[in-house]
């Protein structure tokens, strides 16, 4: 069977490595002509370490990847804090791997580097999706150069902005969450010591809420910041921001907090959009992955995590009913669909309970941060994340 694949992101080169070891003829179609260093960092927790181990990545990946000790929280002005739930050993204990932080782009070449090993043809670069004609056997893809591509199947797995979603279903109406993110990337070495612990951090506060973790064998310290803010509604990763508007966002929180921001090069920011789950995100011989069907809100950090998921789970399903590859499909958005809603719906979640009114006070942010933080509610908002195999799952 021959697979298209439009977009070669961290779901299209998952499900094209995931394909290939599965014996299928792949395609990988990417605009970029080459595979740069793009985004920042990942959380990646258990349940997504595994699909990489599963993949034989394990080596590549952990060379760059970071294991922190645990997760705690800060609150906002005083920097109190509390410890969430202890990672490291235990996460391998529980759930068989680890939780890694990670850049973005190190996984993005280490999976790359798979695809490239199982078949160097396999991911064509500078063949920018234009759009597919979907026929009885068969699906014809066309890029923007002329190029014409044959295949039994296409997945779009090209992200949030998908063309291939707008010609299966037409343009999405996303809404303006009412946040707008700030990240950057920031050299270890340029903080104090109490700032590059080994340790995911996430700061609590009225209206905002900021994340810090260790990347690149803990050479870098990622950094993002949720602000509620309804005067900037641009969804992009590549629009630049100041240190002083930043700072601005962020008036009034604990020193440590502003450190950071300091000492980001280029401070990018972009607005959150919300989009509800889709009904079905298959049709005949096309279906979608990742961002493209079941974009979310990035406060369960599992953004990444659904599509590596989404790419392994798919590879069984062509490979379980490779006699009936739209058969196939639908089965794949059914193992999938139930999932990923949960993720969207907890990411919504955890956006309100990031920035909760009572955490405006010290008095107030203790018992709100004890109730919410308790070990039984944060095995509820976890648990059923870390658990998931995707290498038994039924599909």
């Amino acid at each position: 069977m021959r697979i298209i694949i439009a977009g070669a992101g961290l779901g299209g080169l998952t499900a094209g490595l995931a394909l290939l070891q599965q014996g299928f003829d792949v395609r990988i179609l990417e605009q970029a002509t080459a595979l740069k260093e793009v985004g920042a960092g990942i959380q990646l927790g258990p349940n997504a370490v595994h699909v990489l181990y599963a993949l034989g990545l394990e080596k590549s990946v952990m060379e760059q990847a970071c294991e922190p000790e645990g997760k705690i929280v800060r609150l906002w002005n005083t920097g109190q804090t509390w410890t969430l739930f202890n990672l490291g050993d235990v996460s391998r204990e529980l759930y068989g791997y680890p939780y890694l932080t990670a850049h973005r782009a190190d996984l993005h070449q280490a999976i790359a580097a798979g695809v490239q090993q199982e078949d160097p043809d396999a991911l064509v670069l500078g063949a920018k999706f234009v759009r597919f004609e979907q026929h009885a056997d068969s699906v014809t893809v066309h890029t923007a150069d002329g190029r014409r591509f044959e295949g039994d199947v296409l997945i779009g797995a090209d992200g949030v902005h998908s063309q291939v979603r707008a010609q299966l279903f037409g343009a999405d109406r996303p809404s303006f969450s009412g946040l707008v993110a700030w990240r950057g990337v920031i050299e270890a070495e340029k903080l104090p010591d109490q700032l590059r612990r080994p340790v995911g951090v996430n700061w609590v506060g009225p209206g905002a809420h900021v994340i810090h973790y260790p990347l690149r064998a803990y050479k870098l310290v990622n950094f993002v910041a949720a602000v509620e803010r309804s005067d900037w509604q641009v969804e992009s990763w590549t629009e630049r921001g100041t240190t002083e508007e930043c700072l601005a966002d962020l008036k009034g929180w604990n020193e440590d907090v502003h450190t950071l921001v300091r000492a980001i090069d280029v401070p990018y920011k972009w607005a959150l959009m919300v989009r509800d789950p889709m009904a079905s995100w298959s049709r005949g011989r096309v279906s979608l992955l990742g961002d493209a069907c079941h974009p979310t809100l990035p406060f369960l950090a599992q953004g990444a995590g659904m599509a590596l998921e989404d790419g392994y789970i798919l590879a069984r399903a062509l490979r379980a009913y490779a006699d009936d590859p739209e058969h196939a499909l639908q089965r794949y958005e059914e193992a999938r669909k139930e999932r990923t809603a949960g993720v969207i719906n907890g990411s919504n979640a955890n956006a309100k309970r990031f920035h909760n009114r009572e955490l405006a006070h010290a008095e107030g942010a203790a018992a709100y941060v004890n109730r919410e933080w308790q070990e039984e509610r944060v095995k509820e908002r976890y648990e059923w994340l870390f658990t998931y195999d995707v290498e038994t799952v039924p599909v």
